[in-house]
């Protein structure tokens, strides 16, 4: 299996997991263009991406889907309430018979994958994050939540890779620019991971099994790679976990599998 981060931030996020001569994009918040490009720069084929499972609404995480939807074949895996939130904010309409209807809680096969999507603390309608079994390993990929709950601590045991938020610094976000009501939101008990609450949850969840850790969606304005870094650092001190930074614009490729 293959984890590849294409992009990671405020600006777009989209995420690729290969295995098999097929590949699952989770979100789409780049241009069609440059996901099929940044594939390539990793060796990976764009033309073996089968579907995309989409988190939620906001645009930083499915921009290119009215794209996609005119000029691929992919299947959509969302909830039922973010694929109406999507449709109704992208003003696109995801044919029934390209739609795999999602829940939170509640764990599919596709082709021999077990997805499962879990429930997030963010402000959209039906946010949820996933964790992927497939070949003896497990991955989760999780961003875009205001609070560490135990409801995600619990889907983040027992993993091999693990994708993790750390959007900003607080003292960074509050003597920022940021005008407050965004501040507020950020902060917020439905916003994003702080560094310090992504040390809290990955100190939580942390295994003998885990040899990979991915910090995703940093914030350009209220964060700084060294801090996010330095956080994880003093969880993981002395585990043969492996601390990866996946980025705006430079795409990151990683192997993964079972210990």
């Amino acid at each position: 299996m293959h984890y590849a981060a294409l992009a990671s931030g405020s600006k777009g996020n989209c995420h690729a997991l290969s295995e098999g001569g097929r590949t699952l994009l989770i979100d789409a918040g780049i241009s069609l263009r440059q996901i099929r490009q940044r594939l390539e720069v990793l060796g990976l084929r764009a033309d073996e991406v089968q579907a995309l499972a989409l988190t939620h609404e906001h645009s930083d995480h499915v921009a290119a889907l009215g794209v996609i939807l005119r000029r691929t074949t992919w299947a959509i895996l969302a909830t039922r309430e973010t694929r109406q939130a999507v449709e109704w904010a992208q003003g696109v309409q995801i044919p029934t018979e390209r739609w795999i209807e999602a829940e939170a809680g509640r764990a599919m096969d596709w082709g021999g994958w077990r997805v499962l999507p879990f429930a997030l603390p963010h402000d959209a309608a039906d946010p949820v994050a996933f964790r992927i079994e497939t070949g003896g390993g497990a991955c989760a990929v999780v961003t875009d939540l205001g609070h560490p709950t135990e409801l995600v601590a619990d889907h983040l045991r027992d993993l091999d890779l693990l994708v993790l938020e750390a959007n900003h610094d607080v003292d960074m976000l509050r003597e920022g620019t940021y005008p407050p009501p965004l501040k507020a939101r950020i902060l917020s008990r439905v916003g994003h991971l702080s560094n310090a609450a992504m040390a809290e949850l990955l100190a939580r969840v942390y295994s003998p099994r885990l040899r990979q850790v991915v910090l995703a969606h940093l914030s350009e304005s209220n964060n700084h790679p060294d801090l996010a870094r330095f956080a994880a650092e003093e969880v993981l001190r002395g585990t043969p976990v492996a601390l990866h930074l996946a980025h705006q614009r430079q795409p990151l490729a990683l192997p993964w599998a079972s210990h």
